[in-house]
């Protein structure tokens, strides 16, 4: 037994070390991923500013964008799942129904993501930077020559340090992992997962500082008596979270309705709603990092809604083109504003002092992410990080919540779910059907508590070799009782190990 445990803390700490590998390349990965998009955008910001005195430039400035989402578009063309954000491919990989080569996944992610983010589409850097953590966490894997369970944690790993070094934000990338992507908080996964993310915050903080990337600055406490305000705001949001799922996972029919142009080009049209956006409006384009640093000195409402309503159209049309992008920074853009819409109706009205509106504005982001993503706790850890402040983490929670049971009463749904669950197919799902890991805990009120093993329909093909009790490890029987914090480790077949998730995320639902 003492060998067996000094075996076993072995290869944690070697699990530990590769771990580390991945979050130091993922650093250096997405932190060049990051460098660039930043540089390629501020250089199309200064031809649209030259243009202005030279407007024959604005044809060269088309001719250039169009150029460039045809490139990206050809890109994703060759393979398919290096369009969009990559993070339902990454949920799908770790769910065991879909696998693919991580090279050439990474260098189409890379060079489509600089094309496309940095000409100033809509689209966020950050689930991109997500999926390439990813592929760099197969490449170690496949280098380090890692079991299928330790490659999907270091693939988890990288996922976590990607989104970490595209938002200096380590906390908030170990969690959006085991909260949104993993569904899964084993200690193996979370610990490893935060070692990469450390590793990749200290690679890019190195070459961008340590200043939050949204150090918006906020010194005045929400009142307690004004807390009531926070539940309609987070009502607010919730509505507004589910129009922009309802949108996006719909206005994709809307371009298989063109019949000129094939899938790979559509990324021509919001290029070509972006030329006059770009020229009149430099500051609102992108990401929307500046945008929202600068809210707070925008006071007059009916212009806040309407660049409200030119992100929340614009960033649908953008996404649903196919073109490598994210949606998770424009989603806190949106929050960003309707923060400020709020705030700035409830000061007109009289109902708000004005110096807290900047206080909605950090709130909304968290809420409306909350509402969209359905990842409350990852939200909340996630704002504070980058605004760079616990001080408010009450109302924060608060917003969040309430967005969250909105949308969910209005039948929202966890959007990256809902985007990985329309592109599975079939040729996902071939595998070879070798022996395989799959590790889940147990829910408080779900099926599985307080029965025995051999009460529970397991799955075909899958037997329960380990339950992790706290500090103890119980081999079962058919007698042994499974209680609510217990983590299974079930031996499957390789080629059912999407049906046997998804059959036990059914027995996890909560009993009748």
């Amino acid at each position: 037994m003492e060998s067996e445990d000094r075996q076993t803390r072995k290869s944690n700490l070697r699990l530990l070390f590769e771990a580390l590998v991945v979050g130091l390349v993922a650093g250096i990965v997405v932190g060049s991923f990051r460098w660039l998009i930043g540089q390629t955008l501020a250089m199309w910001q200064k031809g649209y500013q030259a243009a202005h005195a030279n407007p024959a430039l604005l044809w060269l400035l088309a001719g250039g964008v169009l150029a460039s989402v045809i490139v990206a578009g050809f890109l994703v063309k060759q393979q398919p799942h290096a369009g969009g954000s990559g993070i339902p491919e990454v949920e799908l990989q770790l769910q065991g129904k879909l696998q693919l080569a991580w090279w050439p996944i990474f260098w189409r992610k890379f060079v489509g993501g600089v094309l496309s983010i940095g000409s100033g589409l809509f689209l966020g850097r950050e689930g991109p930077s997500i999926q390439l953590g990813s592929t760099v966490g197969q490449g170690v894997a496949q280098g380090f020559k890692a079991s299928k369970s330790d490659s999907r944690v270091l693939l988890a790993t990288g996922a976590a340090s990607g989104l970490s070094a595209a938002f200096g934000a380590p906390l908030g990338g170990a969690m959006f992992i085991v909260e949104e992507v993993f569904h899964n908080f084993s200690p193996r996964v979370w610990l490893n997962a935060l070692a990469g993310a450390i590793m990749a915050n200290f690679v890019v903080s190195n070459v961008f500082g340590q200043t939050p990337v949204l150090a918006i600055d906020y010194k005045h406490s929400f009142p307690i008596l004004q807390y009531w305000q926070l539940l309609l705001l987070g009502a607010f949001l919730g509505l507004i979270g589910r129009f922009y799922q309802w949108g996006l996972l719909n206005f994709s029919h809307v371009y298989q309705k063109i019949p000129v142009l094939p899938r790979w080009l559509h990324g021509i049209i919001p290029a070509l709603i972006l030329v006059p956006v770009m020229y009149y409006f430099p500051g609102y384009v992108g990401g929307g990092n500046n945008l929202i640093l600068s809210l707070n000195q925008i006071h007059a409402v009916n212009v806040l809604v309407l660049i409200f309503l030119l992100r929340i159209s614009f960033s649908i049309v953008s996404y649903d083109s196919g073109l490598p992008g994210g949606i998770f920074l424009p989603i806190l853009t949106m929050g960003a504003l309707l923060g400020a819409v709020y705030g700035q109706f409830m000061v007109d009205l009289g109902l708000l002092d004005q110096k807290l509106v900047v206080d909605l504005i950090i709130f909304s982001m968290a809420g409306l992410f909350s509402a969209i993503v359905r990842s409350p706790f990852t939200a909340i850890m996630l704002i504070a990080e980058m605004v760079g402040s616990l001080l408010h983490l009450m109302p924060l929670a608060v917003v969040s919540v309430a967005a969250y049971v909105v949308n969910e009463l209005l039948g929202g749904v966890p959007i990256y779910e809902s985007l990985a669950g329309r592109m599975q197919t079939k040729e996902d799902n071939d595998y070879v059907g070798e022996a395989d890991q799959l590790t889940i805990s147990i829910y408080e009120g779900s099926q599985l508590a307080d029965h025995q093993v051999k009460d529970i329909a397991w799955p075909d093909r899958t037997l329960v070799r380990v339950i992790h009790r706290g500090q103890k490890d119980i081999i079962p029987n058919g007698n042994t009782k499974l209680l609510a914090g217990d983590l299974l480790v079930l031996e499957i077949d390789e080629n059912q190990r999407g049906l046997v998730y998804d059959k036990m995320a059914s027995l996890q639902e909560a009993k009748e």
